[in-house]
């Protein structure tokens, strides 16, 4: 399969790490790049790195197969657009955008235009996550009741644009999209409702961290924190099923299973706990569980690029879908909805913009 030109509009921070990966990739090739701020323009070229005049340019280029979209999120919608009417298959940084109309739109100009769209969920391919996949999905410790999933720094949002609400900023935007996919690729059930609450710590524009809870029809809960004010930092990953619990404190360290064999001790002995004590919270033992580890998975980002490319052949379906892409920005509009309001939002709200 020979490899794609692939040409990349926003030479910041993402966009640098997008340039980085095509460069050593097996499925495409880094036409070049453009910027708005002519200092990007001209550090791409310091690196060899050809660098588009201006936007016209590069989406008249013929030689262009695949653009990826990695600008500020305000900027995303007219730039799509227009990649997409030049007939070029677009990958756009997430989230896609703001409003779901638009999303719309542009789903419905990928269709007229014959070409292939989607969002770049990269942190589909975290191994913590991954390992929670394999968790749930080999039913290590049966089925799933309640996932909490946290981020937690210490350092603000970034004093760039991120930090405004004009150009899209704040954390459900930033690192909650990708939360909020990663949840939706395990909870296998349609969501009834969501409830979330946002804070101010460090911004008075726009939400420094969230904490959101999304109640599915099939009874399982699911909960989504991420905090930019957090100097002790909580589990990334915290897991209960049927038969046990898991879970991982950091990405680079291994998840941690325990599994009950037996329900109940024939004498289970009080404890002393503070100023009292409890049988109700007395330790297990290696009676009634098994305690072990789950390997790091073994996982390739560049793999979004791999299958990106074989869908734009033909050869494979989207990883990423319309579909998924819609329902992520669904949970978000949902989300800011209930931060509004103080209330639960029913998922089956219509919520066209926020």
């Amino acid at each position: 399969m020979a490899k794609k030109n692939l040409a990349i509009i926003g030479y910041g921070g993402q966009g640098g790490w997008h340039a980085q990966m095509a460069q050593s990739s097996d499925v495409v090739e880094l036409k070049g790049v453009y910027d708005i701020l002519p200092e990007r323009n001209a550090l791409a070229e310091s690196r060899g790195i050809l660098a588009y005049p201006d936007l016209g340019a590069l989406l008249s280029d013929p030689s262009v197969d695949i653009v990826t979209v990695a600008t500020p999120n305000d900027t995303h919608y007219e730039i799509v657009l227009k990649a997409l009417k030049a007939g070029k298959n677009v990958i756009c940084e997430k989230p896609v955008e703001m409003q779901y109309d638009r999303v719309l739109e542009m789903i419905r100009t990928a269709k007229e235009n014959g070409v292939c769209f989607t969002v770049h969920q990269n942190r589909r391919w975290d191994v913590d996550f991954l390992a929670m996949k394999r968790i749930l999905r080999e039913g290590m410790i049966g089925a799933p009741l309640h996932i909490e999933s946290r981020v937690h720094g210490s350092r603000g949002i970034p004093s760039d644009w991120r930090g405004t609400k004009a150009h899209g900023g704040g954390m459900i935007l930033d690192w909650g999209v990708h939360l909020i996919d990663q949840i939706l690729q395990l909870i296998d059930s349609e969501i009834d409702s969501v409830f979330c609450d946002v804070t101010h710590y460090t911004n008075k524009e726009v939400d420094d961290g969230f904490r959101l809870n999304i109640y599915f029809k099939n009874g399982v809960t699911a909960f989504v924190e991420v905090g930019t004010f957090n100097f002790i930092a909580m589990p990334r990953f915290y897991l209960q099923c049927e038969k046990g619990t898991s879970m991982i404190r950091d990405w680079r360290e291994c998840a941690k299973v325990v599994r009950y064999k037996y329900w109940h001790e024939n004498d289970v002995m009080p404890v002393q706990t503070a100023a009292g004590i409890t049988k109700t919270m007395a330790p297990r033992d290696e009676i009634t569980t098994d305690i072990f580890e789950v390997e790091r998975p073994v996982a390739d980002v560049h793999d979004f690029y791999r299958n990106y490319v074989r869908a734009v052949d033909g050869l494979e379906p989207q990883l990423v879908t319309h579909e998924q892409m819609l329902r992520v920005m669904k949970v978000m509009l949902s989300a800011f909805r209930s931060a509004e309001t103080h209330q639960v939002v029913s998922f089956r709200e219509d919520l066209s913009c926020f």
